[in-house]
């Protein structure tokens, strides 16, 4: 299992799930995207993310709202596909 960055992180970007992770598997390109994304390979389910986050923008994979779905497979497409893809599917989603 994974942890996952949803919605509320757009346009946010607070970073303080990235201070806190023991792991260094949160990562964005500055001035290119939008959130920050974790990468479900290298997460080690610790949760040391979840009460960092300002704007309740991360949960555990399995507890990811219904509508938030889409974004287990947005922040494993950011490291494993095509990064460009992945910024129009934010900004498709928050406009």
């Amino acid at each position: 299992m994974t942890y996952v960055i949803t919605t509320p992180c757009i346009d946010v970007q607070d970073q303080a799930c990235v201070e806190v992770c023991p792991v260094d598997c949160i990562h964005f390109d500055e001035g290119q995207d939008r959130m920050l994304y974790i990468n479900p390979d290298e997460c080690i389910d610790c949760g040391a993310c979840e009460p960092a986050c300002p704007v309740t923008a991360i949960f555990a994979e399995d507890d990811v709202p219904s509508d938030q779905e889409a974004f287990t497979k947005i922040n494993a497409e950011w490291y494993s596909g095509d990064k460009g893809a992945v910024r129009k599917q934010v900004a498709a989603i928050k406009g």
